[in-house]
């Protein structure tokens, strides 16, 4: 069994390696998808003609770098190596390679391994990853641009839900009501907040964010997920006030970033393991 699990974690690692890089991918392009169909919608309301561009998605334009338009070769996007044998630079004008490319690579390898040591390679750990690969990327896209893309919040929400009722997570009745309760949790703080003070104070991706984990972990959870995510952002303040990136006090902190950690921290630790961490989350017990 241990044999066995250690080349479940090891075949979960190769491919959490391989989607990693396509994650990098999604990090990057779907918020500037997301602007130039908002362009495109602006200019068709406005009756102007959209402007002429070359497609642009997940897949086309082919990978270059953005300082000298090189095309990246098969081999100079082999997760991690590629990377190291570049030495984090351009092989045509030796411009930087950030390094946080191989290290969503290795983040990811890293929950994938977790999933295949829990649960084997199955189906149920496929899930999973999968909810870790979509919290990952609405960590860093929220960190980057403050959106939080439909597309990965609807996909995180169903999987949830597909995977509840196929009994790998909770009972679809928590699942269900989990969804609708995260939900309505941030709603009523936005209204309530927007009325007190006439602003908005967060947006409606952080709604359907927390719609999406009550999802995964169950209505009972919502109070340890919103706990949780308030340490993870203690956390990374602290970091960023190190790094110097919080110099300026008046630029906005998105808040689906700690909403995104906290999930991974639930995953990490395995959600049966949550309420003897925080009981005080629990007040009904589990």
């Amino acid at each position: 069994m241990l044999v066995s699990s250690w080349i479940d974690a090891a075949l979960g690692g190769v491919l959490g390696l391989l989607v990693g890089s396509f994650l990098n991918v999604v990090i990057y392009r779907l918020p500037k998808m997301m602007e130039r169909q908002w362009a495109a919608e602006c200019a068709e309301i406005s009756g102007q003609p959209a402007k002429d561009e070359e497609p642009f998605n997940l897949l086309v334009p082919r990978s270059r770098c953005p300082h000298c338009g090189h095309m990246i070769r098969w081999y100079e996007n082999i997760p991690v190596l590629s990377w190291l044998a570049l030495r984090g630079r351009c092989s045509a004008c030796k411009a930087p390679i950030g390094l946080r490319y191989p290290l969503v690579e290795l983040v990811t390898a890293g929950f994938f391994a977790l999933c295949g040591a829990r649960w084997g390679i199955t189906l149920q750990a496929g899930a999973w990853a999968g909810f870790a690969a979509l919290l990952i990327c609405l960590f860093l896209i929220d960190m980057d641009t403050q959106l939080l893309p439909d597309d990965l919040n609807y996909s995180l929400l169903w999987l949830g839900l597909i995977a509840s009722a196929l009994g790998w997570t909770v009972p679809l009745q928590s699942a269900v009501w989990g969804a609708v309760l995260g939900y309505l949790a941030f709603w009523g703080i936005f209204q309530a907040f927007k009325l007190a003070t006439g602003k908005e104070g967060m947006g409606y991706g952080d709604f359907k964010l927390l719609a999406a984990l009550g999802a995964w972990l169950g209505a009972d959870y919502l109070l340890a997920i919103i706990l949780l995510s308030s340490i993870v952002g203690a956390v990374i303040g602290v970091l960023l006030i190190v790094a110097g990136k919080l110099a300026n006090k008046n630029i906005p902190m998105p808040f689906g970033p700690y909403l995104a950690g906290a999930g991974l921290v639930c995953l990490v630790l395995n959600p049966s393991a949550v309420p003897a961490l925080l009981p005080f989350a629990f007040p009904f017990g589990r």
